[in-house]
């Protein structure tokens, strides 16, 4: 993605560009999470009690609730027999998944940022920032459809992630942190670099 100067007729935020760069930092999120922990998913407990229960298996599902843990949205278990209803979270912890999970989509937020900034030859941090501030939407959408995709259920209980955060935290928080961050670090380091080649000719 080469950079190049906005004119006056581009739009401040690289709307299309970000909603696009949104899904799929989600979608690769997902995968790199899928990759790293659907191996022990399929081999867990709970798995095999929903799929004995239920006929199918649910690895997708349940890799989609460590995705959301990794954006410290929890797992929110409903109607369970004997339990009634209870939250928990599969990274960290004894038995967790590693805290690194959470470095999936935060890191890839942050150069997806990097990314749109550059792209969009930004002068100024806030500029830059608002470049990355572009991914929400698209990451937003993913956040809450997500939510309601993930849901598992088996008889009259059901496991999903907990929606209003992983509208809140996931969708918007995460994506204006990590994005907006990334893009105003690459604000910084064009300016410094900008400045550097001004330097070196004079």
């Amino acid at each position: 993605m080469s950079a190049r100067s906005p004119s006056s007729d581009d739009p401040a935020i690289p709307f299309v560009a970000g909603a696009v760069a949104g899904i799929v930092t989600w979608l690769l999120g997902y995968a790199v999470t899928y990759v790293i922990v659907a191996p022990d998913v399929r081999e867990s407990g709970l798995h095999r009690v929903v799929e004995a229960f239920d006929g199918e298996p649910a690895t997708y599902e349940m890799v989609g609730w460590v995705f959301y843990n990794a954006h410290f949205v929890d797992t929110v278990f409903r109607n369970v027999p004997l339990v009634g209803s209870v939250t928990t979270t599969y990274v960290g912890g004894e038995e967790g998944f590693t805290l690194l999970l959470h470095a999936v989509p935060a890191g890839l937020l942050f150069a997806a940022g990097l990314a749109l900034a550059a792209y969009r030859g930004v002068a100024s941090v806030s500029d830059g920032a608002l470049a990355g501030l572009a991914t929400v939407p698209g990451y937003l959408l993913l956040s809450a459809a997500g939510a309601f995709l993930f849901e598992v259920t088996v008889g009259g209980a059901s496991g999903a992630p907990d929606a209003v955060p992983a509208v809140v935290l996931a969708g918007l928080v995460f994506p204006a942190i990590f994005a907006g961050g990334g893009g105003a670090v690459a604000a910084v380091t064009a300016d410094r670099d900008r400045r550097v080649s001004e330097e070196a000719r004079s």
